[in-house]
């Protein structure tokens, strides 16, 4: 069951009741910061989604190879009535506080919505990035009351992310940790979703953009207006964070290649020194910060669970996907035969004779793996 937007607006408040005489009132300014950079980073999100479902029919998803086009629809509305649900929340929060909310960014999704692809590829990132927002964000939070809520928040976004990955025929939980992502990080990736000014009171570094897909063995390529030639290519270093380890793993940009062993989101940034990063924004060091972070999918691991939403999908293991193949019509007549045990007897012309009585229906068969173009007799001799 679904709650309007009203309703939502009446409850927000619950979200910070658990305390009044605590939480009313002036609030620590890194409090604050987090408070409203959290909720301009739920109005981009909501907006992405509304963009999208005004976009995309249910056609566009069944062409996408949605087995049932409901099941992202009804995904996608879901989570944008709960970014929304977020962003009312938060600045109900921030009201109370006696600060006002930032209401004045304008959001622009257009270069990401021109297929479903890019789009359901784009959700998946920006969910990812809003789970590893409150992860970095909570190390700035000074009251725990504002820490449990930011908290409800997070494990919200990470069944976001959960359902995306699936969507994308990814893993599910691709890793046991996240990666945790100081605001200006975050600043970095979402800045060009921004449709004009949008001061959030704290400086963002140098947008990074990764301009191939991050397969294992793939080198790859970058591009953005920070990689100018100040410092030499020769001179500047990769450094992609996987969740869970200490620090990131540092390359030469030259030969930032991604590794077998990696399956999930990473993090990549382009340095001037060989130092790999910190995996925490408290020790993270920035001043040989060129430009970044990005965020990408390195997916080496299929499950099943993505596969079942897909058009001809069904159980896979070990990374093995279903397809649609499409087979010539003497190659249909092999199939049919290897499946019977035995082929058609042989008629006394040399040529086999189709019965009256069998199928010579044409198209997808009913599980979508074969798309029959036709049928012929073959002679007796091939089918020996």
């Amino acid at each position: 069951m679904r709650f309007s937007t009203s309703f939502v607006a009446l409850v927000a408040p619950l979200l910070v009741s658990a305390a009044p005489a605590r939480f009313y009132g002036k609030r620590a300014a890194s409090d604050v910061v987090v408070f409203k950079f959290a909720d301009v980073l739920e109005q981009l999100e909501s907006a992405f989604y509304t963009q999208a479902l005004a976009k995309f029919q249910e056609s566009d998803f069944t062409t996408a190879g949605f087995a049932n086009p409901q099941v992202p629809i009804e995904q996608m509305k879901v989570m944008q009535f709960d970014e929304q649900s977020h962003s009312v929340a938060l600045q109900a929060a921030l009201k109370s506080f006696g600060e006002e909310p930032i209401t004045s960014c304008k959001f622009n999704f257009e270069p990401v919505l021109k297929d479903l692809a890019t789009t359901v590829a784009t959700a998946r990132v920006v969910e990812n990035v809003g789970v590893s927002a409150y992860l970095g964000g909570a190390t700035l939070i000074t009251d725990p009351v504002l820490l449990d809520a930011a908290g409800s928040i997070l494990s919200i976004e990470a069944r976001h992310s959960t359902i995306l990955n699936v969507l994308s025929a990814g893993s599910a939980i691709p890793s046991p940790f996240d990666i945790p992502l100081a605001p200006n990080e975050i600043i970095a990736i979402a800045a060009p979703f921004f449709d004009g000014p949008c001061d959030l009171g704290v400086p963002g570094n140098p947008t990074l953009t990764l301009t191939n897909a991050a397969t294992p063995g793939t080198k790859l390529t970058f591009t953005a207006d920070a990689l100018n030639g100040t410092v030499p290519e020769d001179q500047l270093f990769c450094n992609m964070m996987v969740g869970g380890e200490p620090m990131s793993r540092s390359m030469k940009l030259s030969e930032c290649v991604v590794p077998n062993d990696v399956n999930g989101p990473v993090a990549i940034w382009i340095t001037s020194d060989d130092q790999p990063l910190i995996n925490n924004v408290r020790d993270r060091a920035t001043s040989q910060l060129v430009a970044g972070p990005t965020v990408t999918f390195v997916d080496t691991i299929g499950e099943s669970i993505g596969n079942a939403l897909r058009t001809g999908g069904g159980s896979s293991s070990g990374g093995t996907t279903s397809s649609t193949t499409t087979i010539s019509p003497a190659e249909a007549s092999a199939v049919i035969a290897s499946a019977s045990g035995s082929a058609p007897a042989a008629a006394a012309t040399g040529v086999s004779e189709l019965s009256p009585k069998i199928n010579k229906n044409t198209g997808n068969t009913s599980d979508g793996k074969i798309t029959v173009k036709g049928w012929e007799n073959i002679p007796a001799d091939q089918n020996s």
